[in-house]
């Protein structure tokens, strides 16, 4: 069966989300006279990337709300107590210098352009509705999707298979008549393939070892391998469109 639509993550997929990360927490920690307390730079964006993956899991379990982990990423990076309003304010200051920094990975529009007549396209993302629109309109890139689903509004989150099932309910198709592409081997490859979709893992050169990708069905390391791949699916004997 051929594939008919593709799936996407956004952050580290679509969105340089890192290196937007890393520039926007370096630039909000210099105007909030932040570094002192650390021995370098590195060491600081060091710590934020840990206490940021460490509430986003607990976010994932279902421990705390969206806004929740916000808060507990600050107050866990600053080591004190903070009323909820002082650690809003201090997160919307980061996001000003966070969103300064925006931009998407330059392979993207090029794959977009070329399945673009050919896919129905969509959005899965283990962030919220709220925070993954204003970044795909302030990216140019909104009106190229026609299902947007985020975690913090669905309920369930990657790798939870509910998740990417979720997604194809809304698209009317089977699982197996959808591919799904993500960063991360197991939230976003694992997950997918799983869950019966085409499991398509883009690996940017991140940091996650080889073996945790055992369940992807393909591994790309830029898009535009992409379209060969959603065409040519030898597991579904989908006819290939692209010559």
């Amino acid at each position: 069966m051929a594939i008919r639509a593709v799936v996407w993550d956004i952050d580290d997929t679509l969105f340089d989300y890192t290196s937007a990360d890393r520039a926007g927490m370096r630039a909000h920690l210099v105007a909030e006279g932040l570094f002192g307390g650390y021995a370098t730079a590195e060491e600081a964006l060091t710590r934020w990337r840990q206490v940021t993956d460490q509430q986003w899991a607990r976010f994932s379990a279902g421990e705390v709300s969206f806004g929740g982990q916000r808060r507990d990423r600050v107050r866990a990076f600053l080591g004190r107590e903070m009323a909820d309003a002082e650690a809003d304010a201090w997160f919307e200051r980061y996001i000003g210098h966070y969103e300064a920094a925006w931009a998407l990975f330059p392979d993207v529009l090029p794959a977009l352009d070329v399945l673009a007549a050919s896919h129905r396209h969509a959005v899965l993302s283990n962030s919220s509705i709220a925070v993954q629109d204003r970044k795909l309109r302030t990216l140019g890139v909104h009106h190229r999707f026609e299902v947007i689903l985020c975690a913090a509004e669905l309920g369930v989150s990657k790798p939870d298979a509910g998740a990417f099932l979720a997604v194809c309910d809304a698209l009317e198709l089977l699982p197996r008549e959808v591919a799904y592409v993500g960063d991360h081997p197991e939230i976003d490859g694992r997950g997918a393939a799983e869950a019966g979709l085409l499991s398509v893992w883009i690996d940017r050169g991140g940091v996650y070892a080889d073996g945790t990708a055992a369940a992807v069905t393909h591994r790309i390391s830029t898009l535009a391998e992409l379209p060969a791949i959603v065409g040519t699916d030898s597991r579904f004997g989908a006819p290939s469109t692209f010559g």
